[in-house]
């Protein structure tokens, strides 16, 4: 299925945004983020491979959950979009997995968020039955490489960008509410599940995935994974939340409330 893109007045016209195209160059990914840096394409090349270990030696040690927000909107700077641009360069089967269910599922007022570099805020912007994307991330400059993103491929007009779900800019309900590898960064995410709960219209849908664990060998140090915190997790899940059978063999659900 072609995503397709409508011309915004004052931008250039931008090709179909289609599943086929982030797996062949995640929707312009690399050129977009060396002009975004300031710095040439071998350069990039040259830093995406260790753009994972370069984070995590940003904060060394234990991670500390009373500073998670800081962390992520202060301390991590540019090196975040570097090591989610080769997530999704170095993972693009998986996430072109998450695009076909997104298309199934994406429609009127769509919320993603910690939507990171945007692929998935880019093709729902991109759908014609979304109304308006609405992008929320902690950290300001993904914010900014975002919008430079969606005003080169043409969808400035259909995507919005904001640090925080209090903004009062955002609509009180969202018929879709996108939130990809980012409930195991949140120091509670089962209180972030009762604000999706709140905040999904009474037939929208959301689409989740997490990973509460720090890696076999540690190399996940930001992700929380205390026994007492997942259980609360799953448990909140599981009286706010119904399950909707989607096809596709990936860790992503769909849900819709209980």
């Amino acid at each position: 299925m072609a995503l397709v893109v409508e011309k915004q007045e004052g931008a250039a016209l931008a090709s179909p945004l289609t599943v086929e195209q982030f797996l062949v160059d995640g929707f312009a990914l690399r050129p977009q983020l060396a002009a975004f840096l300031e710095i040439a394409l071998p350069e990039l090349e040259r830093r995406l491979p260790s753009s994972t270990n370069d984070l995590a030696a940003l904060h060394p040690g234990a991670f500390d959950p009373n500073q998670v927000e800081q962390f992520y909107e202060d301390a991590v700077g540019t090196g975040h979009l570097l090591e989610l641009a080769a997530w999704h360069l170095g993972s693009a089967d998986y996430i072109a997995d998450t695009l076909r269910l997104q298309q199934r599922f994406a429609a009127g007022q769509v919320l993603d968020f910690g939507g990171g570099i945007g692929s998935h805020a880019l093709a729902a912007a991109a759908l014609p039955q979304v109304e308006q994307v609405w992008f929320v991330d902690l950290n300001p400059h993904n914010r900014a490489f975002v919008e430079v993103r969606a005003a080169e491929l043409g969808l400035a007009g259909k995507l919005r960008c904001f640090r925080d779900l209090a903004d009062p800019a955002l609509p009180a309900r969202f018929d879709t509410i996108v939130c990809l590898d980012v409930l195991e960064h949140l120091s509670d995410p089962a209180a972030q599940l009762e604000i999706f709960a709140e905040r999904l219209a009474p037939e929208g849908i959301a689409l989740l995935n997490w990973y509460f664990f720090k890696g076999f060998q540690g190399e996940y140090p930001f992700h929380f994974d205390a026994p007492e915190l997942v259980e609360a997790f799953f448990r909140t899940l599981q009286s706010r939340f119904l399950e909707v059978f989607h096809p596709y063999l990936i860790t992503t659900r769909a849900y819709r409330l209980a």
